[in-house]
């Protein structure tokens, strides 16, 4: 099924894509991209056996469970020792261990793994997949507009704990220095930044050879932890009788609304949640259901439950129960692996952060970054500079700034709260649109999931002045950022197509002119496939001539991760020497206009055959200078920002792989 409306990208520097509407309305004979089944790739990935369900299992274990994997350095600490932490009392302990064994159980294993997954957009999960997904499903104008507004939120909060979650993790890690020497604690913080700084300059390298070993890490983290639980387990298995809820509901009755806000402690444990999601597709559902319920699952739970035992005997020992945990000889060499586990957490949420943002280039809700592919084998391995080091420069300020984990856990829950509950409203709609569930099937669901998700919220909402304004401003800006550059994107295509010719018109004045003809080949990109380009008549006005053969390109980025490959291009003859390419790409791939226009000369089914010669083709491209002082329906303030945007976004010739010895630019002065 074609998308209503799917967003195009195809721009010269600022000739913005077209309105939502413009390209499906006026591709006139163009087949539209078809809505296909998963390919034998994707379903092969999807349902794996044998080796090679253990192989993804082993890489979900390294990947996605990485950040709630390090989650018992912290969290169960916080419960006890943080803003609103509780005594270590016997009943507290108790009524702590089971609400954090009940929030892992419903919120990862039967929120995420059970329901949340089976919504995936052709195999890939994500809140952006999962927002392209269900507002092409909706044909209510204004249902749609919210429905972008809160996949768009809910994104820019993954931004938030993309920050936080590398700050925390390795500074947690560290923080068994002090456990182990407690003269070396001013170290702590030297050490986690030199840490960090580390982590973000190793990026550009890439991360297939650490990446093999991620895996094989948290797999012997996990068994390690393990174990420690088990060793704590055993001097007081009465500690296991937390898993029934009652404890829970007494732990509330006991404390009351402080009992409430501990769930902002609670919420500690869950918050890799959304990375089972976000990292589906590149895993499948089988191999990551399986890493969690053999490995991950039961690891932390044991983990938790000893460090419960341990509180038990040693109410002291809330200071940092993981660490003392462990037997004294076992200190340093664990402070070693916790301090992996946490990196390779971090490279997690780094990458996540590195994929998030090149879909949004995509769907086009981001200027045109830097994408530098790492691996010549795996598509997703990509690094964006500008993503690392802003997310690098505010690691290292959250850790100067908040200077222990105890402080920047009250900063954590927000953005992974807040998440969660975007994602069922979100699951709600895919429920209700997509797969047709009669109310009485999917209310309840989403009552339920909701109830748990704002539970965890609200108790992180008190949290606001000891730290959570971080997320809640970091997401703030990310919005403005990113729902200022479509809304100026949209106005500005608007305004270059009003000002265009009908590209019927312009063939016809071209033939009835016959301007000059020079040898080669000119390729002129635009977002709109009506209208003769802009760039295109500014060139022929002031050079008074045309090449033999004019090539119009159009990338249209469907509201999908991938598009089939033979569905990719479609190219017509328009007469006069004039042809039309419109190449289709999901937005989970990048574009590569040479090697497009070269497959045209073979490409079955495409529609006229092409033959390019690189060292005879000029790429036309236009520059426009925008300037604040037009009448455009947009705030003065958040025009200038589009225009700081706009001078900043990377160069549509490295965008799209063009030679920059065959790019001509032609600039232009717009009042927008």
């Amino acid at each position: 099924m074609v998308p209503p409306d799917p967003p195009a990208v195809a721009d010269p520097q600022a000739p913005a894509p077209a309105p939502p509407s413009s390209p499906i309305q006026t591709r006139g004979d163009l087949p539209a991209v078809a809505e296909a089944p998963h390919s034998a790739t994707e379903q092969a990935r999807t349902t794996p056996h044998g080796g090679a369900l253990a192989a993804l299992a082993l890489g979900a274990l390294g990947v996605v469970y990485g950040d709630i994997g390090t989650s018992p350095l912290y969290a169960f600490k916080e419960c006890f020792t943080g803003h609103h932490g509780v005594e270590p009392t016997p009943d507290n302990v108790l009524g702590v261990l089971s609400l954090v064994f009940w929030a892992m159980t419903f919120v990862v294993t039967f929120k995420y793994l059970s329901f949340v997954m089976r919504a995936d957009n052709r195999g890939e999960g994500g809140i952006l997949a999962l927002q392209a997904l269900v507002s092409r499903k909706d044909p209510n104008r204004r249902g749609r507009m919210v429905l972008l507004l809160l996949g768009l939120f809910g994104a820019a909060l993954l931004y938030g704990d993309g920050v936080i979650t590398p700050a925390i993790s390795v500074l947690s890690a560290v923080e068994g220095v002090a456990v182990a020497a407690p003269a070396l604690t001013p170290l702590v913080v030297p050490l986690t930044v030199l840490l960090l700084a580390g982590l973000f300059l190793i990026q550009r390298s890439g991360t297939a050879r650490v990446g093999a070993v991620f895996g094989p890490i948290m797999l012997v983290w996990f068994a390690v932890i393990g174990a420690l639980g088990v060793h704590g387990i055993l001097r007081d298995p009465s500690v296991l009788v937390a898993v029934n809820p009652v404890h829970a509901v007494r732990f509330f009755g006991q404390n009351g609304g402080h009992g409430f806000l501990v769930l902002g402690a609670v919420v500690l444990c869950i918050t890799g949640g959304e990375a089972l999601y976000a990292d589906m597709g590149h895993f499948g559902k089988r191999p990551i259901r399986l890493a969690w319920l053999t490995v991950a699952m039961p690891a932390l739970m044991l983990n938790y439950f000893g460090q419960g035992a341990l509180l038990l005997h040693e109410p002291a020992a809330r200071e940092n129960p993981f660490y003392l945990l462990a037997p004294s000889w076992a200190l340093y060499p664990l402070i070693g692996l916790a301090t992996l586990a946490t990196i390779v957490a971090s490279q997690a949420l780094i990458s996540g952060a590195f994929s998030l943002t090149h879909q949004a280039v995509q769907l086009g809700y981001c200027p045109r970054v830097t994408v530098k592919h790492t691996s010549t084998t795996e598509m997703g391995q990509i690094y964006i500079p500008e993503v690392n080091w802003a997310i690098g420069g505010a690691c290292i300020a959250l850790v100067l700034g908040f200077r222990s984990s105890s402080n920047l856990a009250a900063a954590y829950g927000i953005a992974v709260t807040g998440t969660m509950s975007i994602t069922t409203l979100l699951f709600h709609r895919v429920m209700r649109d997509i797969w047709r569930w009669p109310r009485w099937q999917s209310w309840p669901l989403t009552v339920a999931f909701l109830a748990v998700d704002l539970s965890f919220f609200g108790a992180n909402v008190v949290k606001i002045e000891e730290g959570g304004w971080f997320p809640i401003v970091a997401a703030i800006v990310v919005f403005a950022f990113m729902s200022t550059w479509k809304r100026g994107r949209a106005l500005l295509a608007a305004m270059l197509r009003d000002a265009g010719l009908p590209l019927e018109l312009f063939l016809a004045d071209v033939a009835r002119r016959k301007p000059l003809r020079v040898s080669g080949t000119a390729i002129f990109l635009t977002s709109n496939l009506g209208s003769a380009p802009p760039v295109m008549l500014h060139h022929l006005k002031h050079n008074k001539v045309l090449h033999e053969r004019v090539i119009l390109v159009s990338v249209l980025t469907e509201e999908v991760p991938a598009v089939p490959e033979p569905e990719r291009v479609v190219s017509r003859d328009l007469g006069f020497g004039f042809f039309q390419v419109v190449a289709h790409y999901g937005f989970m791939e990048q574009p590569n206009i040479p090697a497009l226009l070269e497959s045209l000369a073979t490409r079955e089914g495409a529609g006229a055959r092409l033959e390019v010669k690189p060292l005879e083709v000029s790429y036309y491209l236009g520059r426009e200078t925008l300037l604040a002082t037009g009448s455009a329906s947009l705030a003065t303030w958040r025009k200038k920002l589009f225009i700081i945007m706009s001078r900043n976004s990377a160069t549509a010739s490295a965008f799209f792989g063009l030679p920059p010895n065959r790019v001509v630019e032609l600039g232009a002065q717009i009042q927008l």
